[in-house]
């Protein structure tokens, strides 16, 4: 039976999920990158973004160890992924045209389908790599359906943002958060869980671990 999991998300000590002002040359936000330094060195991430990983760590051989069991983890047993539209791109309001196809280049690091949540249709976008991105304009439960449907009972990984996150925490949806707080404070930015009672949502820490990078924590419902 398929899971709705968050992996590997990056989250600063004062609990923001991105940095402010997000925009194409800032997409995650001013400072936000300091919220994935735990994972950019990994051999998993060398593996998945060869090419933005060779920018970041050119030379250096990728990193074992628990950081990066973290981050194989987030792609073991997936059948598909949901998105908010802020993470697909910059671009916003109605599509100007087709010509942004998200950030990862011709072969994104996906590699099953992906269903972008927006208010704007789109027709699907078929990528190499087995990557098809649907644009689902109905609502997180219609892309939470259709994402069961493709994943063929495998588990389902959201992406952010933390706004995307924080609809599927409220309505309950989400089995298993894996938060990455990185030893950073970004004064600003998008909040992750301010105001949501994850007690009462049934939530618990079910595992945690410190590395020099991140402190990891598992909240399994």
């Amino acid at each position: 039976m398929s899971r709705l999991r968050v992996n590997a998300f990056g989250l600063s000590i004062d609990g923001h999920g991105a940095g402010p002002n997000q925009d194409l040359a800032n997409p995650m936000g001013v400072g936000g990158l300091a919220l994935h330094q735990w994972v950019f060195g990994t051999k998993t991430f060398q593996r998945i973004s060869p090419d933005f990983a060779a920018s970041l760590t050119a030379g250096h051989v990728g990193r074992e160890g628990v950081d990066d069991d973290f981050a194989a983890r987030g792609f073991e047993n997936l059948g598909a992924w949901i998105m908010g539209r802020n993470m697909f791109g910059p671009v916003r309001g109605p599509w100007p045209d087709d010509s942004w196809k998200g950030w990862w280049g011709a072969n994104p690091p996906y590699h099953v389908p992906v269903f972008v949540l927006t208010q704007h249709p789109r027709a699907p976008i078929t990528m190499e790599g087995g990557t098809t991105f649907y644009f689902v304009t109905d609502g997180i439960q219609a892309a939470l359906a259709r994402a069961k449907e493709a994943a063929q009972g495998k588990d389902i990984r959201l992406g952010g943002g933390a706004a995307t996150i924080r609809q599927y925490l409220s309505a309950g949806l989400i089995d298993e958060i894996h938060l990455a707080i990185a030893p950073v404070l970004l004064g600003r930015g998008e909040p992750l869980l301010a105001g949501i009672d994850l007690v009462s949502l049934g939530y618990r820490c079910t595992e945690h671990v410190s590395t020099e990078l991140a402190t990891h924590v598992v909240l399994t419902k």
